[in-house]
């Protein structure tokens, strides 16, 4: 990144107060579905100015998950202008930039990443307390990039999404040590699909039976906090496919329920011998936990 790139990365993002990557080695695993349920779970608190950067290129889904499918990006004379979902919540994807939702994006990396470069220094983002970015799976093009561009700035660090079964924990060690290579902190992982609850007698089936200890035994090997287990909710896809909030939607859902667990998890019990910026991260925690409160009032 030359010195002049980097200036002008800094002056962009000056106003962004924490930065959080959503990554997994694995595709499929909801890591869209995370990142779009934070966003909303931070905005609810409407005293913080919350933005989320979608850089999946070849599959952008936050466009859809947001109920934005078909907006399109504006231009001003700051720069590019984000689609809002609300007055503190703004959302950025190269599927804003598409003619139809089912064009392929068919580029080779070098366009990836000045895509990537150009949505971190031209969008407007203004005074932003959390830049939450959805990334695709793997360990490559878009992953170096995004890490290398914010470098000139700063990165709060990193949550890790994952499901029970080893083919995906496979993909996520990888990540993990993706992470630990490119001195990326890791705040911890989250595991999705982690069981379903019948709705009806209650009872607990897991679907996706962890073979080799799910993520719980993989967190104890390689020293990640795990944030927690979310369960699969049928409801959850119906919501991501209207745009919907599916914690507005589904305030008493098991699922709805353990993103309140995820702050109740080991990872506070430590944050006190982490870094500020671990500390100051875990306050997306506490934003996701206020709205599943309101929800139960």
């Amino acid at each position: 990144l030359k010195t002049s790139e980097a200036a002008e990365l800094r002056a962009r993002l000056r106003a962004v107060r924490h930065t959080v990557l959503v990554l997994s080695g694995k595709g499929g695993v909801g890591k869209s579905t995370f990142s779009a349920l934070l966003a909303h779970g931070l905005a609810a608190d409407e005293t913080k100015q919350v933005a989320l950067l979608d850089i999946d290129i070849c599959g952008p889904s936050i466009p859809k998950m947001m109920g934005l499918e078909g907006e399109q990006v504006h231009q001003s004379g700051s720069g590019w202008s984000p689609v809002y979902v609300e007055e503190n919540l703004g959302v950025m994807s190269v599927g804003f930039l598409l003619s139809s939702p089912d064009d392929a994006v068919i580029w080779r990396g070098p366009k990836k990443n000045g895509l990537i470069k150009q949505f971190l220094r031209d969008v407007d983002w203004g005074e932003v307390d959390y830049l939450i970015v959805d990334t695709p799976p793997g360990t490559s093009d878009e992953h170096l990039s995004i890490v290398q561009y914010l470098s000139a700035t700063h990165i709060d660090g990193a949550v890790i999404v994952t499901t029970p079964q080893e083919v995906s924990l496979q993909d996520v060690r990888k990540e993990i040590n993706f992470c630990r290579k490119v001195k990326l902190p890791i705040i911890g992982v989250v595991e999705n699909m982690s069981g379903f609850v019948c709705p009806k007698c209650k009872n607990e089936s897991q679907i996706f039976p962890p073979t080799t200890g799910g993520a719980e035994k993989m967190c104890q090997n390689l020293n990640v906090s795990l944030l927690g287990k979310v369960p699969l909710d049928p409801q959850i896809g119906k919501s991501c496919d209207r745009g919907q909030s599916f914690l507005a939607e589904a305030p008493e859902s098991p699922a709805t329920l353990s993103y309140r667990n995820i702050i109740q998890s080991e990872s506070e019990n430590h944050c006190a011998n982490e870094s500020p910026r671990f500390r100051a991260l875990l306050q997306y925690a506490k934003g996701l936990n206020r709205l599943v409160l309101l929800c139960h009032k």
